[in-house]
């Protein structure tokens, strides 16, 4: 969420086409993917606040090199190191709340971690783009990383010890590599696939191809980050008391039809401050249900490990997505991007597939608690509950 944003600031400064912003961000992905499997087979052995504080460490360390780079490939380098560390603490953050809520109320507690994304934009993303504009793009990296230690620190004073996955009698449980892992892949692709086409190139596309005002990004920001703070409160409550399909389905139908008037047409029948509003807060929306849902499927002994495979596949379609989009894009002599409508139309057609996922999840996490006595049967397909 820094970033991305600040894309068109470094890019310039460092001679990085605007088409090839899509590298940048997929590096920090594409590393925490490698992070990600490696975390499937060991993260469980591990002392849970312990291992969140090493990694949150790490990522602040690593987050400042990326204030050294002098060029493309120096800049992706400092991005790698990041991806690895701020993989594995995004698979631990989820995996404490998974440890310590209840299962009637893991839509909440995932939806309200998550805020952090939008918190990132509501105050992260303009205090970045501010820092850029008046201490030249460099500095957020500075800030954002010392910021990261002194979360390691306050971590460590404040968390409790967090050991009951490796108390617990099937500590050695294997992963579930089964069909219900496959469809929880299905379900974070589509939406990650879609989104990560994007993503990457939201505020070159905004600003050069939509003539948004620079000054005014950060406010842009900031209104997308307090829709999606909204938006996510009412998914997870909404999840715990109907289904995860409900808001999914929803997100998907409402991102699907700000893509189509908001980008795919042109000239666009969306303002640029609705297209980004609906786009970024509606997909952070079925982003909760989905996790939420995810959470049930592991035993909690693998629960770390599961979570770290699921990041890294995630990780993993928006690495791919984010190089995709910087070879399909090109930019003309002004830096407009070319080909983002075609983009756009991909990105709303992966969307779709996300609901159909969460469905045939639901059923089977519904049917291996109804076969061991301690749930109820599957619900009937698109059942109200």
């Amino acid at each position: 969420m820094m970033v991305m944003p600040m894309g068109p600031d470094f890019a310039s400064a460092l001679g990085i086409p605007m088409s090839h912003l899509g590298i940048v961000a997929g590096s920090y992905t594409a590393s925490a993917t490698v992070v990600g499997v490696l975390g499937s087979v060991w993260l469980d052995r591990f002392e849970r606040r312990s291992a969140l504080v090493w990694s949150v460490a790490g990522l602040g360390i690593s987050t400042m090199t990326g204030a050294l780079a002098v060029g493309t490939w120096s800049l992706v380098a400092a991005r790698v190191l990041a991806g690895a560390f701020g993989g594995i603490a995004a698979t631990l953050c989820f995996s404490v709340v998974a440890d310590i809520t209840p299962e009637e109320r893991r839509g909440r507690g995932t939806a309200v971690v998550a805020s952090g994304f939008s918190l990132s934009s509501i105050v992260g993303v303009p205090a970045g783009l501010w820092l850029a504009q008046h201490g030249g793009w460099r500095a957020p990296f500075w800030v954002v990383g010392a910021a990261a230690l002194l979360l390691a620190a306050a971590a460590r004073a404040l968390l409790p010890r967090l050991r009951a996955h490796l108390d617990a009698k099937e500590k050695a449980a294997p992963l579930p590599f089964d069909e219900r892992m496959v469809w929880t892949f299905v379900a974070f692709g589509a939406a990650i696939l879609g989104n990560f086409l994007l993503i990457s190139n939201l505020s070159a596309y905004l600003q050069l191809n939509l003539g948004f005002p620079r000054e005014h990004l950060g406010w842009l920001y900031l209104g997308g980050g307090l829709l999606s703070l909204v938006t996510m409160r009412l998914a997870g409550i909404w999840t715990d008391r109907t289904r995860a399909l409900w808001p999914v389905l929803t997100g998907t139908i409402v991102v699907a039809s700000t893509l189509l008037l908001g980008a795919v047409l042109e000239p666009p029948l969306l303002h640029p401050v609705i297209f980004f509003a609906l786009f970024m807060s509606f997909n952070a929306a079925r982003w909760v249900a989905i996790n939420a849902l995810a959470t049930k499927v592991p035993p909690p002994s693998a629960r770390a490990r599961y979570l770290s495979a699921q990041n890294a596949f995630s990780h993993a379609a928006s690495a791919l997505s984010s190089f995709a989009s910087a070879a399909f894009l090109t930019s003309d002599a002004s830096g407009r991007l070319i080909g983002f409508p075609k983009l756009a139309a991909a990105a709303a057609a992966l969307g779709l597939a996300a609901p159909l996922a969460v469905w045939r999840l639901e059923v089977l996490v519904a049917n291996r608690r109804g076969s061991s006595g301690t749930g109820a049967a599957p619900p009937p397909p698109f059942a109200p509950s």
